[in-house]
């Protein structure tokens, strides 16, 4: 089917349903190897794919290399082991991790077999590499380009064709479990091309979905400009989690060196061993930690934040032959484009270094130690449910560990077959919904667009260096954007697997936010940077932090006890114990930048706007299209009058828009005149054209007589409007705008207080400064010292105002209006004052008292609690920096807690 056609919501009677014995989803590393692991068993296996099989996944670009080979003779198990440990700072399983070191040369040599091919020395060894201090584990893979097409290979033989059915473009979404005991029965999806629903049925189900590497936003702000393979979106994640799964080390995230600009590693696990090594613009070496880590990179963002980056790749001193044997694997493997991005800079290995910088921000098992909770065997805490690769939390498990644990799952998955019984029609049916919902509102916002702002808010808030504050933030906005993301338009198959992803990749951001606030200290350096729990505590959090979908739905954690450990390391000790139910998370107040000493009164009755009802638009009127084409051409009053005076409401706002894009000669006379249309949106359309247009308009009579028309329409915001052009045009005068402030409106009275500042009309001020409502009485205060010549009389009843916010303001407008002894006293008394607004306006009033009034008690203001307060004294202490007082107590506020005191009291120093 033409992925452009545009489908409709099928019904899930008619889903097609498919049975097996062993289900994979995924067929990249892992599920290609749990898929002939299983199949060679006996099993019927089943492999759902959303791409293709033979290029889907990380290894579709191919591989320069094996990170974690511990080959007999250059390496020993318990090493690899205790590295792994170090390098993930204690927090590990390590009868997982054991598994990769005991069966990774196995795996190796079972790889080649296939026809994988790794580097071999002369005497037809493994030519394994050293890359960190210790321990040689990175064996070159010279033609690593073809491993995926080596491993479809295996897929497509005959005696596999037998048991493996390959499903490409179909894409799960939920994985179905049993109503009574949670175990996996099966997973509903969909056919990316088709559209058509899809039901599974299976004895077990093992997760290959790979890492959420589409998680935070790059540097280049492409979508799918990631380090990893941007089609890993978290679907497994997501799918483990609403099965009831833990997953575990959600708060560790995968950060990785890159090079500049360009979303491919740095690869020095290929330039390191051919004497390539990192350095700073000095050139001088810099990396302290002994395995590519969170500390390490740490030490990294630290060295890109100083003055002593950038930071690069350094390969200009190596020989010619070295510098061609790094491009040889550099060129053709996993980002073959490279060489293209490094011709079109104008650079060469030979005489350039390459900069690096850091990734985004992604979920890793294999990377760093974050996935789903799996044991030694790749089972997950819901029976029959399996996970492999970098989807499972086995730390810097790499390639080798992806077919590893594939290998495992699909031997312990081989056991089951297909289910026979009744599916769960709740889950079904919410798999349906989940997948098909975009179809429903096809206008409704892009997939793009959505996935954007969700991962620039990843970005924002969730990133190292964390805060509990920009964390509360991150989960506040994951779970606003729920309905954005349920509101996503789709019209095509393709587009409704990205909308699916979306979906994931939300789930899984609040996951990291959630778990990144419920582990309240610093581990494995910039992964889990905590600002507000800088130090590592190894007595309560060495421990995994699993995190699960409660009964109720909420998000909930645990604090588990790290196993105890098969290998010693020396520098960490796990304190066992039982495991800690913590419960949901809870969020940092971060509603207001502080609490609020007084909370300010609200409007009552008659002063309470309504609610705002949006007039309902009909339907697009065909003149529409034709009035769209005639603004291209400029057109004037008498082109575009027939559109004005037409009979439907949508195409007479549309010609007053048009009107205010291209403003002909005579339109503000004609928007006046709109104000007065019978339709509220014609209305709302002329009034917003008159404030845009208010700096261009000529002030005609004509104009000023339709405004003044316009104040006795019946719409509140017509005649505001009316108000402020007025004013802006000069065309009323007092008594026309003291005439208003009867009018029922807050919003109105306001604009009249500004139009009578306009005029300098102080006894109109004056007279308005008993308004019922706080606002007007606000803008009085404001008013009477933004009048040609103020003084301060008129403040005086405003500034015994019942309300605090007025009080503020009139002490406030004192500073403009001049504060002789007598208010100076009045404004010394109300530094007392309970309110901090109050207290503020005071202390902004004696910037224009006499210094031998102010100084001794702004002096003594500026230990305020609040920060506003102290701000204010600090900026009216400067006004007298003249009295030696003054600069005495500016010095002393240096050292403030709040950057602005401190910035502004700095100042009197220069």
């Amino acid at each position: 089917m033409d992925t452009d056609t545009l489908l409709t919501v099928p019904d899930p009677a008619d889903a097609t349903v498919l049975s097996c014995d062993v289900l994979v989803i995924g067929g990249g590393t892992a599920g290609t190897m749990a898929a002939l692991t299983a199949a060679e068993r006996g099993a019927n296996v089943l492999l759902l794919e959303k791409a293709h099989v033979r290029h889907s996944g990380a290894l579709a670009m191919g591989m320069d290399g094996v990170n974690n080979a511990v080959v007999p003779g250059r390496a020993e198990p318990d090493d690899y082991v205790a590295e792994i440990t170090r390098a993930n700072d204690g927090l590990v399983d390590q009868s997982t991790v054991r598994q990769t070191a005991t069966r990774g040369f196995g795996m190796v040599q079972r790889l080649e077999s296939y026809g994988v091919k790794f580097e071999k020395d002369e005497h037809g060894e493994y030519a394994v590499r050293q890359v960190h201090r210790s321990g040689s584990y990175v064996l070159p893979m010279p033609e690593g380009k073809d491993v995926k097409k080596v491993l479809y290979r295996q897929l497509r033989r005959r005696e596999m064709r037998e048991r493996i059915r390959i499903e490409n473009r179909v894409m799960p979404v939920r994985v179905l479990t049993h109503p009574e005991d949670g175990r996996a029965v099966g997973a509903a999806g969909f056919h990316t091309r088709t559209g058509a629903f899809v039901v599974v049925r299976a004895g077990a189900v093992i997760l290959a979905t790979g890492p959420c590497g589409r998680l935070g936003l790059p540097a280049s702000g492409y979508l799918y400009g990631t380090y990893e393979n941007p089609t890993n979106a978290g679907d497994g994640y997501a799918m483990a989690y609403h099965a009831g799964a833990a997953l575990t080390g959600i708060e560790c995230f995968q950060i990785n060196p890159l090079i500049k600009d360009y979303n491919g590693p740095a690869c020095a696990y290929v330039a390191n061993p051919f004497g390539g090594y990192q350095v700073n613009r000095h050139g001088e070496r810099f990396v302290e930690s002994d395995y590519w880590s969170g500390q390490m990179m740490a030490e990294f963002a630290a060295e890109l934040a100083s003055d002593r980056a950038p930071v690069y790749l350094k390969l200009s001193h190596l020989p010619e032959e070295t510098i061609g044997a790094v491009e040889s694997i550099l060129h053709t493997t996993e980002r073959p484009t490279r060489g293209t991005f490094h011709e079109g800079r104008g650079h060469d290995y030979r005489t350039h270094d390459i900069e690096m910088h850091i990734s985004e921000i992604g979920l890793c098992g294999g990377h760093s130690a974050s996935g789903v909770r799996v044991d030694s065997h790749a089972r997950t805490t819901v029976p029959r449910l399996y996970a492999a690769g970098d989807l499972a939390s086995v730390p810097h498990n790499y390639m080798i560990g992806a077919f590893v644990f594939g290998d495992l799952a699909g031997e312990d998955a081989a056991r089951y077959r297909a289910y026979e019984g009744e599916l769960d029609q709740e889950q079904i049916a919410a798999a349906h919904d989940l997948v098909y919902r975009p179809l429903r509102h096809p206008e409704g916002p892009p997939q793009p667009q959505v996935e954007y702002k969700l991962r620039r808010f990843v970005n924002d808030y969730v990133a190292p260096p964390k805060t509990g504050a920009k964390l509360s933030l991150a989960v506040e906005a994951f779970t606003r954007m729920s309905e954005e993301i349920a509101g996503m338009g789709a019209r095509t198959a393709h587009e409704l697997m990205r909308c699916a992803e979306v979906s994931f990749i939300r789930d899984c951001a609040e996951m990291a936010a959630r778990a990144s606030l419920a582990r309240t200290e610093s581990r494995w350096g910039l992964y889990h940077e905590r600002l507000d729990h800088p130090e590592r505590d190894d007595t309560d959090w060495l421990h995994h932090l699993d995190l699960r979908k409660s009964p109720s739905g909420a998000m909930e954690f645990t604090a588990r006890p790290v196993e105890p450990y098969l290998v010693p390391v020396p520098e960490f000790a796990p304190p066992g114990g039982p495991e800690r139910h913590l419960g949901e998370v809870e969020l940092v107040p971060v509603a207001t930048a502080g609490p609020r000493e007084a909370a300010p009164a609200a409007r009552t009755g008659a002063e309470s706007p309504g609610p705002v009802v949006s007039a309902p638009v009909a339907a697009p009127h065909p003149r529409l299209l034709q009035l769209l084409s005639l603004v291209e051409d400029s057109p004037d009053l008498d082109a575009l009058g027939p559109y004005l005076a037409d009979a439907d409401p949508s195409v007479r706002a549309a010609a007053v828009t048009a009107l205010g894009e291209t403003a002909p000669a005579g339109t503000g006379p004609v928007l006046a005149a709109r104000l007065r249309d019978g339709s509220p949106v014609v209305r709302a359309a002329a009034s917003a054209a008159l404030r845009e247009l208010v700096e261009v308009l000529p002030a005609e009579p004509e104009l000023g007589e339709g405004l003044r028309e316009a104040l006795a329409v019946p719409d509140v915001g017509v005649r505001a409007a009316a108000l402020e052009v007025l004013r802006a045009l000069r065309l009323g005068d007092a008594a026309l705008y003291a005439g208003t402030l009867g009018d029922d409106a807050v919003e109105v009275r306001v604009q009249a207080v500004r139009a009578l500042v306009s005029v300098d009309a102080v006894g109109g001020l004056a007279e308005a400064g008993a308004d019922p409502a706080r606002e007007v009485r606000v803008a009085v205060a404001r008013g009477l010292a933004a009048v040609r010549n103020p003084v301060p009389e008129p403040l005086g009843p405003l500034l015994d105002d019942a309300d605090p916010l007025v009080r503020g303001a009139a002490l406030g407008a004192l500073a403009g209006t001049g504060c002789p002894p007598g208010y100076a006293a009045r404004a010394v008394t109300a530094l007392g004052d309970a309110a901090w607004q109050v207290r503020s306006g005071a202390a902004t009033a004696l910037r224009a008292a006499p210094a031998g009034l102010a100084v001794a008690a702004l002096a003594g203001t500026l230990d305020d609690a609040n920060a506003d307060v102290r701000k204010a004294a600090v900026l009216s202490l400067l006004a007298h920096r003249a009295d030696p007082a003054a600069r005495a107590a500016l010095a002393g506020a240096v050292d403030d807690p709040d950057a602005d005191v401190r910035a502004y009291a700095a100042r009197a120093a220069r």
